[in-house]
């Protein structure tokens, strides 16, 4: 396999990793990868690859890092993306949430999540909620 596509994969993989993160900084080593695939593809020594991958993703951080920001902060308010968009949506009891106990589950817009009731409280199947945090993948909900 030529080195270039090793770039790319890695390109691919710090994409995703920046996917579960909120820094945008991620990004721009994705980007310095893109840089480095281009200088293999281009027959560049491994040298050249690694100094066009940091000089790229320095330029990246330093130019392109706050123009996302920009984008991600609108108005100074966070656009809520990932996992995070979760709060304040709607959904329905279809395992009994059972205080703490994190059997309960929820259905919300056709995804199944974890659930605990936010005051403990048990909640029964068929009972409409609203999500008001969320930790890893188990959502905290409220009866609506």
């Amino acid at each position: 396999m030529d080195i270039w596509l090793y770039w790319v994969i890695a390109a691919l993989l710090l994409f995703i990793v920046e996917l579960f993160t909120t820094g945008l900084a991620v990004i721009c080593l994705s980007i310095g990868a893109l840089g480095g695939a281009i200088a293999a593809a281009a027959d560049g020594s491994i040298e050249i690859q690694l100094l066009i991958f940091a000089i790229v993703s320095l330029i990246a951080i330093v130019g392109v890092r706050p123009v996302l920001k920009r984008l991600y902060y609108k108005g100074g308010e966070k656009i809520h993306t990932n996992a995070s968009a979760m709060i304040g949506k709607h959904g329905v009891v279809y395992q009994d949430v059972d205080g703490d106990d994190e059997t309960g589950r929820v259905m919300i817009e056709g995804v199944d999540w974890r659930a605990v009731s936010e005051d403990g409280t048990t909640l029964s199947k068929g009972t409409k909620v609203v999500v008001t945090a969320i930790d890893s993948v188990v959502l905290t909900i409220k009866k609506l």
